[in-house]
């Protein structure tokens, strides 16, 4: 019997495994045309951790993470998502692993003519047996655990506002219970409070539901604040990939602009006006 075959037989729980780390990217190439934006891009992120990706425009965070859920495929490299190679996996793994992360993109990606109840339940009609009653209830769960009131559930994404717009992204990214979250600048176009408001979301979340989170961001409250690792894309490939605090000692240009620049000075300074309980104290 043929291991596709076999595969059939089994649970995405058993396909996916729990073997190696979340996300495991070794010599990553991506060009387009003469142009090369990834060459031999090495990096690891550990299950459980939520790691920042920061870099300056046109250093490639985002084909990285279009290469990582399979959007792009790279010129050469290996990409491994809980120790399974993309490369080589079948098709019945392939979307076992698919399922078990979730996205978040930028401008939320939602459709425009369904309303957030119906776009929270669409990916559960896609890949469960659920009845319809039981998806919409999961659905309004999951409107529910990402801080939206329950009549949201009705309104169609020209109706809400920025926030809810990504908050209504984030519930149908968790919608098949993802291990694995990708996030692509999540509190871009977001005010202070309503970014400090999803920083402490995402917090939450990852800590309750014991998520792995790849986030690219160019928010540097966010990068203090609820972040484990920050990788720094630069020169075509991850030059550090370390906690923020140990960033700032390091010698890269770049970094050091990024991270001790007048931004990151506040940041920094923001960051340590946060109290035990991760609330901020007044200026």
């Amino acid at each position: 019997m043929s291991d596709a075959v076999d595969e059939r037989n089994l649970t995405d729980e058993e396909i996916v495994g729990d073997s190696g780390p979340a996300i495991e990217v070794r010599g990553l190439i991506n060009a387009f045309d003469d142009h090369v934006v990834h060459d031999r891009v090495d990096l690891t992120v550990e299950r459980g951790e939520v790691m920042g990706v920061v870099g300056g425009s046109g250093a490639g965070k985002s084909v990285l993470l279009n290469s990582i859920i399979g959007l792009r495929e790279p010129q050469g490299g290996t990409i491994r998502v809980f120790g399974n190679d993309l490369n080589t996996a079948s098709r019945r793994r392939w979307e076992a692993i698919n399922r078990s992360w979730g996205v978040l993109f930028q401008q939320g990606a939602l459709f425009s003519n369904l309303t957030v109840k119906e776009n929270v339940a669409a990916p559960m009609f896609e890949h469960t047996n659920l009845s319809r009653a039981e998806i919409y209830e999961l659905a309004e769960l999951k409107i529910a655990l990402v801080g939206l009131r329950p009549d949201a559930g009705v309104l169609k994404p020209a109706e809400l506002s920025g926030g809810m717009r990504k908050r209504a992204g984030l519930a149908r990214a968790l919608a098949l219970d993802p291990e694995l979250l990708f996030l692509d600048e999540p509190t871009a176009g977001l005010d202070p409070i309503g970014a400090a408001a999803f920083d402490e979301l995402i917090k939450d979340l990852s800590e309750s539901l014991d998520l792995t989170v790849f986030m690219i961001t160019h928010d540097l409250d966010t990068l203090y604040e609820i972040t484990d690792r920050v990788a720094v894309l630069a020169d075509k490939k991850v030059v550090a990939s370390a906690p923020v605090r140990e960033l700032e000692t390091s010698d890269h240009p770049w970094i050091r602009e990024y991270f001790l620049g007048p931004r990151g000075r506040a940041a920094r300074a923001a960051a340590a006006k946060l109290t035990g309980n991760g609330a901020r104290t007044e200026a």
